[in-house]
């Protein structure tokens, strides 16, 4: 295995927070249902569900591959009720429908700009506000957000069945909201993307993703100047583009980084409730878990069941999604 790097939000893993991009932090609130447009009514949520069971399993890294800072250990023992998820992350089309039926404005379009990967620019060289310190790979790119995802040359005509991009954690809870549903806390999303498989590496079990052809979708060659595209993806893939886990889900790592309910704290496991743990009360940060096409061996193995990362909640970039689950949680 090739030697890795911890690092967080400012790595090849999520995005710099919008501060190091920006030179300045600009606070928003977070947005209910109303506030995303949608008042009191529920919107339509038309995404595959797929039912888990209750039950229980063993949280954090069983691989010896964790990332030391991150906060993968100690393992530690989680039971939850039954939930349904979303078979998939929310796409482009779905995200699009809810746009048309709130006029809902990204924090990417409100603010202006968002981060997106050097190699996916589509931009006027104006509009390339450079790269960020300590990450050269990210350029924060004016006009980029979730339907111009390489910026203002860009569109996603093309990419209605791909993951939508460019939402911050703030977004994906005003789309959760108008749906009538929430984001996933870290332990459920953990618990899904296993698929059955306690103790597993990855959610189709402990061979590495190109072991008889690619599993998912992450970087492939030399990061961050070179993909040779084995798996057939630059950026983003269609949502169903490889194979479900046992469960049904279709990539829960690989793709895109995947939002969480609760707010990221290292030590969190340390004094993690066994029963529907929750997370910290408070932080500056929102979980992200599953590694997104930039994951890559040699530098951001986060493709991984227990991976962590986090980003501010205003943060956007071009890696990073969202799944949603059921608000009521029961025996199934």
């Amino acid at each position: 295995m090739g030697e890795t790097t911890s690092c967080g939000p400012d790595c090849a893993c999520g995005a710099p927070p919008r501060d190091v991009l920006s030179g300045g932090r600009t606070a928003l609130p977070l947005l209910g249902a109303r506030e995303a447009g949608g008042g009191d009514a529920v919107g339509r949520h038309s995404i595959a569900q797929v039912r888990i069971p209750a039950g229980s399993f063993v949280m954090g890294d069983s691989s010896g591959d964790e990332n030391r800072g991150d906060g993968e250990t100690p393992r530690h023992r989680v039971a939850l009720e039954g939930f349904e998820i979303d078979a998939t992350t929310v796409t482009n089309a779905d995200f699009a429908r809810f746009v048309e039926a709130t006029g809902y404005r990204t924090e990417a379009e409100t603010f202006g700009f968002s981060a997106v990967f050097h190699l996916a620019v589509s931009a006027p060289d104006a509009d390339v506000m450079g790269p960020a310190a300590g990450t050269p790979w990210w350029y924060g790119v004016r006009g980029a957000d979730w339907a111009h995802p390489g910026g203002s040359r860009s569109d996603v005509d093309e990419l209605a069945d791909h993951p939508v991009v460019h939402v911050s954690w703030n977004d994906a809870a005003a789309y959760s909201a108008w749906a009538g549903r929430r984001l996933p806390t870290e332990a459920e999303w953990e618990y899904a993307a296993r698929g059955g498989l306690d103790g597993a590496k990855y959610p189709w079990g402990d061979e590495e993703p190109d072991d008889g052809g690619w599993r998912t979708n992450i970087w492939q060659g030399a990061f961050p100047r070179e993909n040779t595209l084995d798996d057939g993806w630059l950026t983003t893939a269609p949502v169903r583009a490889f194979s479900a886990n046992g469960y049904g889900l279709f990539q829960a790592v690989g793709n895109v980084w995947e939002w969480c309910a609760d707010w990221y704290d290292p030590r969190a496991y340390e004094r993690s409730a066994e029963a529907d743990p929750r997370g910290p009360s408070l932080g500056m940060a929102r979980v992200l878990r599953g590694g997104s096409y930039l994951c890559h061996i040699s530098y951001c193995n986060r493709y991984r069941n227990s991976a962590r990362s986090s980003n501010t909640p205003d943060s956007s970039m071009g890696n990073a999604g969202f799944r949603t689950v059921s608000l009521r949680t029961e025996n199934l």
